[in-house]
């Protein structure tokens, strides 16, 4: 099916769908974390494959996206889903609280059978079941004063999350951060792994590609991610220095938008930013090693994408 998205949405619901009702619940979800940042982080990657998954496995019929109506519709894939509108006014450290109040009555208007959040803006009451996909409870785990920000925007979502009537916890240590720090049922969490996307395998040819591209010898060492105090970049130098004392010349890349927590310099390594997945496949594959310094993590998405690399 082919859909002509205007650029903004309208504060009503949007149909893209024609016929009558699909057999099976109507479920709402949450894809304005592909508005945003997050969109090229894991929370992005994951609204992008669960989307994917879902219209591949026939369910798109099914679905409204929950998108927000003051920002650009961001791409999506083609498929028989509906589109519901929201508008905020904080979209920063104070969004997860007008969430509390205002997603309610959104969902009253919208009136899903289920709706799936993927991240922790919840509303403080649901007038349908919720189902809220737990990547990690990293800012309460790991603690610290650089999670301090994150603390404070999340913690009410952080409360409300014993609320929801089923949890998808991308691992075992999520789900026991779940019950550990956020008091949740475990009777209501099921745990269900990540994946590493279809364009993450081995890649014939990558290493001349790569070279084109970036002008990079393959062989050198990757980073995958935003550099945040938790993914440790002081500890990522050290290893590259390391390395460097037996291998003389050898390259550090950082592929992913640095974030703001990242230092001001990374000593000569290769910053590339965001890439696309087919890019990042080919950095993978071209790659001697990947370094992964992350002090905690829900999953560790790219350590299974460069392992399904090879």
């Amino acid at each position: 099916m082919t859909r002509d998205l205007s650029p903004i949405l309208s504060r009503t619901e949007t149909t893209k769908r024609a016929g009558g009702r699909a057999p099976g619940p109507r479920v709402l979800l949450d894809m304005r974390t592909l508005q945003g940042p997050s969109a090229t982080r894991g929370v992005g990657s994951y609204a992008n494959g669960i989307l994917r998954g879902l219209i591949e496995e026939g369910f798109d019929a099914n679905l409204t996206l929950l998108l927000d109506s003051g920002l650009p519709v961001p791409p999506l894939p083609v498929g028989e889903y509906r589109l519901a509108s929201s508008r905020r006014r904080y979209r920063g450290q104070l969004a997860a609280y007008e969430e509390a109040v205002a997603l309610g009555t959104d969902l009253a208007r919208i009136a899903p059978d289920v709706y799936h959040a993927i991240d922790l803006r919840l509303p403080g009451r649901s007038p349908v079941p919720l189902a809220v996909t737990l990547h990690d409870l990293i800012p309460w785990a790991w603690g610290g004063s650089a999670m301090r920000g994150e603390r404070f925007r999340f913690w009410l979502g952080r409360r409300l999350l014993r609320r929801a009537d089923l949890i998808l916890a991308v691992s075992q240590a999520t789900a026991d951060d779940a019950v550990r720090l956020s008091k949740v049922n475990p009777k209501r969490i099921r745990i269900v792994p990540e994946a590493a996307g279809d364009e993450f395998k081995p890649r014939p040819g990558a290493a001349d590609r790569v070279r084109r591209r970036w002008g990079l010898a393959p062989g050198y060492l990757l980073f995958v991610g935003a550099l945040d105090a938790r993914k440790d970049p002081d500890a990522l130098l050290r290893a590259w220095l390391a390395a460097s004392r037996l291998r003389h010349g050898l390259e550090l890349v950082i592929a992913g938008h640095p974030g703001r927590q990242a230092p001001h310099s990374m000593g000569g390594a290769h910053m590339l930013g965001h890439v696309e997945d087919a890019e990042l496949a080919d950095l993978y594959a071209a790659a001697g090693c990947l370094l992964f310094p992350s002090r905690y993590e829900g999953f560790g998405l790219p350590c299974l994408e460069a392992m399904a690399c090879g």
